[in-house]
């Protein structure tokens, strides 16, 4: 392959063909007058719902329930028709001494420069390796996406009695991936007082799939060589240990974002995310650079992810069209149990947030959690909310609670009591 680079001007390049960033071409193909590029590294476009077989997606932003692969058909189908380009096999490795993109490709190497850079990334499990899971390293274990890519895209075949780490959302996933693989889940561990999904999800589990869930609990080593053969389990609250016969562990969740190109561009990073820091309108600090979907907030479902992908749209013909964005800007920082908020940054003239709804992330359970808002030391407005906060799944606050928040003020602490 030649090292010389074949260099791309498109009107906007959107790094990501996920749920964010195909709906964001979507929404800008039609409507600027240049090309649309998405580059994506997977061969196929889609982002995870490709090798999510079971149903759920598409309810926020396209009114019905679709399988992943479904999902995944009708954005892939809806962005090509609305004129965008799509390149899969594309790796984007770095950013030119321009500004541009540096890609590598299977036809040859790409500098890619737009006056528009959308990344949506997206978010990926922490491996064993990151979890400190000590053992030897045995074939057998695997992140859901992983797993989900063998069973479902590559049809083959995994062990037969599994152990899944985690019981958020995604850990019901991987559930219903290892019955379609004919893997029987015996257990389901949560270092949590109790199970992270919502109970629509994890009380038909419990009893129709017939999952055994033990929350307080923790994987401690994994044993066998060269393949997995059990694990052992410990009891947070009373420290004893059993080992759990199983030749397949899944470690579900523990997320975080793909911000590589976030890292190399040196845009700022904000400490409880590993995103990008951006304002209500998905801009980051960088003039022209933007960012959407999961790579802000790992995670949320593929249609909250598809929704920023329509509200970044909406900013990026705004700076294409010369807007400025307002000077005066606070932060918003989240405070325990709260780990992390987004957007970060609020500016003056902004809109709101996708669903007027600010993301959030906690450490602890609270059954009915009081929202806090506070500036230069006092409380500007708080409110009692219907729904619990639970660690493993985002945390939705009311956007309108920044109103009483002063653009002068200095910073803006988000907080639940």
């Amino acid at each position: 392959m030649s090292t010389a680079r074949t260099r791309l001007e498109p009107e906007v390049v959107i790094v990501g063909a996920g749920p964010a960033g195909l709906r964001a071409a979507q929404e800008l193909a039609p409507r600027v007058p240049g090309e649309v590029l998405v580059l994506d590294r997977e061969r196929r476009a889609g982002g995870i719902p490709r090798h999510c077989a079971h149903t759920g997606f598409g309810i926020r932003d396209r009114h019905r329930v679709l399988s992943g692969p479904a999902y995944a058909e009708r954005m892939v189908r809806d962005a090509e028709e609305s004129g965008a380009v799509l390149r899969t096999g594309a790796m984007v490795t770095g950013w030119s001494p321009g500004g541009g993109l540096e890609v590598t490709t299977p036809d040859g190497l790409l500098e890619v420069s737009a006056p528009a850079v959308v990344l949506a990334t997206g978010a990926r499990e922490r491996p064993r390796t990151a979890r400190l899971i000590p053992g030897h390293r045995a074939a057998g274990v695997y992140t859901t996406g992983f797993l989900q890519n063998l069973v479902h895209l590559r049809q083959r075949e995994v062990g037969r009695r599994a152990v899944i780490v985690g019981s958020e959302l995604v850990s019901w996933s991987a559930v219903l991936t290892l019955r379609h693989a004919g893997c029987r889940t015996v257990l389901m561990t949560s270092e949590h007082p109790r199970p992270e999904a919502y109970s629509l999800f994890s009380q038909p589990g419990r009893h129709l799939l017939r999952v055994p869930v033990r929350t307080r609990t923790r994987v401690r080593r994994v044993l066998g060589s060269p393949y997995v053969e059990a694990v052992e389990v410990e009891d947070l609250d009373t420290g004893a240990r059993e080992i759990v016969e199983c030749d397949t562990v899944v470690l579900t969740g523990d997320w975080i974002p793909d911000n590589e190109l976030v890292r190399s561009a040196g845009l700022e990073l904000d400490p409880g995310t590993l995103g990008p820091v951006v304002d209500a309108e998905l801009r980051t600090d960088r003039p022209g650079v933007f960012a959407a979907g999961n790579l802000l907030h790992p995670v949320d479902t593929a249609d909250i992810a598809a929704l920023d992908g329509r509200q970044v749209a909406t900013t990026v013909l705004d700076h294409l069209a010369g807007r400025v964005p307002g000077e005066r800007r606070v932060r918003i920082v989240a405070d325990a149990p709260l780990r992390w908020i987004s957007p970060m940054v609020r500016r003056v003239g902004d809109r709101t947030p996708a669903r007027n709804r600010l993301l959030a992330w906690v450490d602890r359970y609270v059954p009915a959690p009081r929202v806090v808002i506070s500036q230069g030391g006092r409380v500007v407005a708080q409110r009692r909310l219907a729904w619990p906060a639970v660690p493993g799944r985002v945390f939705r606050v009311p956007g309108d609670l920044l109103n009483a928040a002063r653009p002068d003020g200095g910073e803006v602490r988000v907080s639940i009591r």
